[in-house]
């Protein structure tokens, strides 16, 4: 039963893995590797004496920088996977119907836990560009995805509007409060 679980988390967040680094490799890699020439200053500004009159040309396909950004992606994918799994086995004790229908539904609620809520207020971090201390970066990261995924909770299984209320505070307290952001903007970009 439980190997039965475990191979279909497996299996559900190895092709979510696969598609958001097929999402990476296309529209995210492209600014990362134009902003790592900045950074290593293979590419200024227009404004220095020896600007570059034409850009060059960024780095092709490399299967091993680009199967790794896969694998990890899936392996990522995979324990978000588990974690949800977990989730859904404590509704379930509590008497929650788990089906392919509310599978969606906790899948989305996940998506914006993780990776929806905390990216409405913090920012990438790109190669070249200042950022805020990273370890402010990550508890900010770890109270948003947890008052998120506490308030979607809440909204799932809370009985009347007191649960629902304090659930859209959860939602909104991590952005009044905001996001890490650096004293000033430095870097060779």
């Amino acid at each position: 039963m439980y190997a039965r679980f475990l191979i279909s988390a497996l299996f559900a967040g190895a092709a979510a893995g696969l598609i958001a680094a097929l999402l990476q490799l296309w529209f995210l890699q492209p600014i990362m590797l134009h902003a790592e020439l900045y950074e290593g200053g293979d590419l200024v500004h227009f404004g220095a004496e020896k600007a570059a009159t034409v850009t060059p040309e960024l780095p092709g396909f490399n299967p091993v920088r680009d199967g790794l950004s896969v694998i990890f992606s899936m392996l990522t994918y995979s324990g978000y996977a588990l974690i949800l799994l977990a989730a859904m086995g404590i509704a379930e004790d509590r008497g929650a119907q788990i089906n392919g229908r509310t599978g969606i539904l906790w899948g989305i609620a996940g998506f914006v836990s993780f990776h929806l809520a905390p990216g409405f207020s913090l920012a990438p971090e790109l190669p070249g560009v200042s950022a805020a201390d990273i370890t402010a970066r990550q508890i900010w990261w770890f109270a948003t995805a947890g008052a998120t995924a506490v308030a979607m909770w809440l909204i799932a299984f809370g009985k009347g509007w007191s649960m629902w209320g304090l659930a859209a505070i959860l939602l909104l307290a991590p952005h009044a409060v905001g996001a890490p952001e650096p004293d000033m903007f430095t870097g060779p970009v």
